[in-house]
């Protein structure tokens, strides 16, 4: 009898600043604690923008108990040190006085239906002057760490190392060009002349040093400036697209879990007038990430997505880069995303046929997102395509708009993948909850790009 193989998993996050970077964090502890996992040992990790950190840290073998620790104040000498006062203040500092890049403004009204409202706006904004050299400190001090690794005693005595050092677990292997070897790490960034997506980290793309390509993937437009890499500009990828899921629909993968810090799929309401634009920007990029949800479902992988729901919100504010805010932002994040792992995890499993019926059923008639798939206590949306069609208590959580109708790798029902010109099209927004696959193109828009590995 032939062996099963081994589900292959995937861990995307996604942009959101350093009060998402704060958010993030709590949830991967959570992850780890209720599903009893290491998160280093996913196949491939996709990080955008402040995602892409995280996801360097944990290619470079530094794991989320040594994150939770320095949140809370406690460092270890060797391991890096989250702290991004060095970024500056809560605000931009006063830009450059030029338009961001005529190119792509040019390119954006040349081909309008291929360009999001966001990259026109990147397009538009003045050249930022803030400095990001901090993450790429940030990330070279972790790939020192591996050229002067702990000694086995003080690795075992220290508070930070995380469990699975402590087990002897396997030092990260670096390439010859400074990426780690496992998992698979990729960082997105945006071609600040043509708008496309790159996939730093990829054979298509160009060869670039880890600290490098995260300062590219977290320079946001506007704020900060671009960062130039084999001659060409890049800027932060979350303009983009917010976590930059649809670009594993044609992977091996059989799962991935999302974390997407900018996105949403039950917000608060807000007072102030910077949270109320936070809150349509913050919509804009939901339904952005649902339709990712859709294409990757289509393609048969199974997506868990953890979103920070009114709780979160709360307490994020209005302003992602409020540094005053993230101790806050975590230790919330750690509650209400603890609080949403053991929600999916009560849902019952239907049959897939069962599964691909209710999502019919409920494209058919449902009015609003309660309608559909799994729901999470308050505080933390959490959406699963396992194929279920339970809700949750009424009035609590946000539920995930593809969770009916969702399946699994082997389930047998993957449709046409849809082509990534239709995501950047206005959508039917973020209470859509159709589930199983959409019809469409199988061209990329960053095909004749050449970006997109």
């Amino acid at each position: 009898m032939p062996r099963k193989r081994a589900s292959h998993r995937g861990l995307v996050l996604g942009a959101g600043g350093v009060l998402g970077s704060a958010w993030m964090i709590g949830a991967l502890r959570a992850i780890e604690t209720e599903q009893g996992i290491d998160v280093r040992d996913h196949d491939v990790v996709v990080g955008t923008s402040a995602g892409s950190v995280i996801a360097a840290l944990l290619g470079l073998g530094v794991g989320a108990d040594v994150m939770v620790n320095s949140e809370r104040g406690i460092f270890e000498p060797g391991y890096p040190v989250l702290d991004y006062r060095d970024l500056g203040a809560s605000l931009p500092p006063r830009p450059r006085m030029r338009m961001g890049s005529p190119r792509l403004l040019t390119a954006t009204a040349l081909h309008p239906r291929q360009a999001s409202p966001m990259v026109a706006l990147a397009a538009l904004l003045p050249q930022g002057r803030g400095q990001i050299a901090a993450i790429g400190d940030l990330v070279s001090a972790a790939v020192a760490r591996l050229d002067e690794p702990l000694d086995p005693l003080s690795a075992k005595r220290s508070a930070s190392v995380p469990p699975g050092a402590r087990r002897g677990r396997t030092p990260t292997a670096l390439k010859p060009n400074g990426w780690p070897r496992s998992p698979g790490l990729r960082v997105v960034a945006m071609d600040f002349d043509t708008g496309g997506r790159v996939l730093f980290g990829s054979e298509s793309a160009p060869p670039a040093p880890l600290p490098e390509a995260v300062m590219a993937s977290c320079a946001i437009p506007g704020w900060y400036a671009p960062i130039r890499i084999a001659g060409r500009r890049f800027v932060d990828g979350g303009t983009r697209s917010p976590a930059s899921l649809d670009l594993l629909a044609d992977s091996d993968l059989d799962e991935v879990t999302v974390l997407a810090p900018a996105c949403s799929f039950e917000c608060d309401r807000p007072r102030g007038a910077v949270a109320l634009v936070e809150r349509q920007m913050r919509r804009a990029a939901t339904r952005r990430l649902a339709r990712e949800i859709e294409l990757v479902q289509a393609a048969g992988i199974r997506v868990t997505v953890l979103c920070p729901g009114p709780e979160d919100l709360e307490v994020i504010g209005g302003n992602m880069m409020d540094l005053t805010r993230r101790a806050e932002v975590f230790e919330t994040s750690l509650r209400t995303s603890t609080q949403a792992l053991r929600a999916l995890q009560q849902v019952p499993v239907r049959p897939a046929r069962a599964a691909a019926a209710a999502g019919a059923a409920a494209s058919a008639g449902a009015t609003g997102p309660r309608r559909t798939g799994a729901t999470s206590p308050r505080g933390t949306g959490a959406a699963s395509s396992r194929g279920t069609g339970a809700t949750g208590p009424r009035g609590t959580g946000a539920t995930g708009p593809h969770a009916a109708g969702g399946t699994g790798r082997g389930a047998g029902a993957t449709g046409p993948r849809r082509s990534e010109k239709s995501l950047d099209q206005p959508g039917r927004g973020a209470r859509a909850t159709t589930g199983g696959a959409a019809g469409g193109g199988v061209e990329d828009q960053n095909a004749d790009l050449g970006l997109v590995g």
